[in-house]
């Protein structure tokens, strides 16, 4: 009985239970992660297409999604356990959906012929079917041609080099336009405005009449390039037999990529992988959002976080200095901590309805009424956008900041602030030489812990500026480079977006999960990079406790 008490005197069942506690949470962790990344990443490796015959002579054809037991009632009023496998038989715009559920007991034959071919389209998802024919304009091949697949390659080829030049020429069209735009949106402001004078209006109508005049052949010309295009797309086809017999003629212009998942060695689906996941890095969306990559939103959320990062950590602890230098310790100061500890628990949307109210209404509407009135009524800093959302969410986390900071003040051996005091320095001098430097380890404490809030806030980025779609990055090769005033693209947005909001969550899946898998990434590498300044300051400054 004495062995007992003594062994929980010694407090070793405590040490026992926290370990316990500290191995349950990692492996929560280590489980929510291996989820993720199996559901997320585990979808761009090339699945083996399968056809499939059912009893009653119904054919489909697709890739084994999953299989999952299911209870049955008998007519003896039992239930019978059975096995569902999920077949993703694409082709949505023929069936209407991605997936079908199949019982084995009705399935008569399942082959995998090396012949079948997934077609992954700009639009509606991947298609699934047999090539008979390609067509690339007056050429025809059949499947007595030997090289029927590397034709349809070709036919591709062709089409994907049609596609960059109609890009091309459509943004060429658009930066040709957009001055006389510029003009014809004065010209309708002007008419709203009914003390505007007629000398203005009539030079105005003269300029725009001059650049009409003068891009009038340009546009023609390049109109012209776009529709001989345009026809030639008409004629680069392949015909497809899906599963029921059909034939199907699909137009190459609608096709991103095409490949023979059964023929593929385990090399050549690892190489396939790779590019699908650096396509998912470096595109943009598409399908709305469910198909294509999330450049813009991994752009977006750094982008972000480091505006938040560079607002939140001068003030934060400015702030603390004050509180613990400066200031009169008193009710007052007591009460400023309080409040600001208190802010910490506040709701996030509290902190996106102030954004929108104070930083884009107030501030941003101030800045569109003394620098761009000449954009009114279109606002330009009065509407959300990324300057907005960085400062709504560096308010958000600056409780975090200032709370690190002053436990790194209260570190500070007063024996040091003391000693530079007593050989002349001023206190500001004191604060830059002795105290700043042994608490920065503290301050990036802080940063590290504003970094893993901020960076996973949805409900205040959804008012303040973040969209689901962003026609440019706030980033860019155009003076002054950095646009504080553009809308941008958000990952935690984007998981709720394409898992909430999206016409086909059901595909839209794997998409969720792994934008989810590289947001904690993409943290986990902020913070990494954090953590490895404030080891190295450590070292540099022993006598902080951090």
């Amino acid at each position: 009985m004495n062995k007992i008490k003594n062994f929980w005197k010694k407090g070793d069942p405590y040490i026992l239970f926290t370990g316990a506690g500290l191995i349950i949470a990692l492996g929560m962790v280590l489980l929510m992660l291996g989820i993720i990344i199996f559901n997320g990443m585990g979808s761009f490796w090339p699945k083996d297409i399968s056809e499939y015959e059912l009893k009653d002579g119904t054919k489909y054809l697709g890739e084994v999604w999953e299989t999952k037991k299911d209870y049955v009632l008998q007519a003896d009023s039992t239930y019978k356990t059975v096995e569902e496998v999920k077949i993703k038989t694409g082709n949505r715009d023929i069936y209407g959906t991605d997936f079908k559920w199949l019982y084995p007991q009705d399935i008569v034959s399942a082959v995998e012929s090396k012949e079948a071919v997934c077609f992954e389209r700009w639009e509606y998802g991947n298609f699934y079917g047999f090539i008979n024919t390609v067509s690339i304009f007056d050429k025809k091949y059949t499947l007595k041609d030997k090289d029927l697949i590397e034709r349809a390659n070709e036919a591709l080829a062709k089409a994907l080099s049609n596609r960059e030049k109609e890009e091309n020429i459509e943004n060429k069209l658009n930066d040709l336009m957009r001055p006389l735009s510029k003009i014809q949106r004065e010209l309708s402001l002007i008419d709203i405005n009914e003390n505007a004078s007629q000398t203005k209006i009539n030079e105005l109508n003269k300029k725009a009449e001059e650049l009409q005049n003068k891009i009038v052949k340009e546009y023609t010309t390049l109109s012209d390039k776009l529709a001989k295009l345009k026809e030639e797309d008409s004629k680069i086809l392949v015909s497809v037999t899906i599963a029921d017999g059909r034939n199907i003629e699909i137009a190459m212009s609608k096709i991103l990529r095409l490949y023979q998942p059964n023929k593929m060695s385990i090399l050549s689906k690892s190489f396939f992988y790779v590019e699908k996941v650096w396509e998912f890095l470096s595109v943009d969306p598409r399908e709305s959002n469910t198909e294509g990559g999330v450049f813009p939103a991994i752009f977006g959320t750094v982008i972000m976080v480091l505006l938040m990062s560079i607002a939140v950590v001068p003030f934060g602890v400015a702030a603390a200095i004050y509180l613990n230098e400066y200031a009169k310790q008193g009710f007052i100061t007591r009460m400023i901590r309080l409040s600001v500890v208190n802010l910490a628990g506040v709701p996030s949307i509290v902190f996106g309805i102030f954004g929108l109210g104070f930083f884009i209404y107030i501030i941003g509407g101030t800045i569109d009424q003394l620098f761009f009135a000449g954009e009114l009524p279109a606002p330009t800093f009065g509407t959300g956008g990324i300057l907005w959302a960085s400062l709504t969410l560096a308010l958000l986390t600056l409780p975090v900041v200032v709370v690190a900071t002053e436990e790194g003040l209260l570190a500070v051996p007063k024996e040091n602030k003391n000693g530079a005091l007593a050989l002349g320095a001023t206190k500001w001098q004191m604060i830059r030489k002795v105290v700043l430097p042994n608490i920065m380890p503290g301050i990036l404490t802080g940063m590290i812990l504003a970094i893993s809030r901020g960076a996973g806030e949805v409900a205040p980025l959804m008012i303040t500026g973040v969209v689901k779609l962003a026609p440019a990055l706030p980033f860019d090769l155009t003076f002054p480079f950095l646009h504080l005033d553009r809308k941008f693209m958000h990952l935690g947005f984007h998981i709720y977006d394409v898992g909430f909001q999206s016409p086909n969550v059901e595909a839209a899946l794997p998409m969720v999960y792994t934008t989810a898998f590289f947001l904690v990434l993409i943290v986990v590498t902020l913070n990494l990079i954090a953590i490895y300044f404030r080891n190295n300051l450590r070292k540099k400054y022993k006598t902080s406790t951090f």
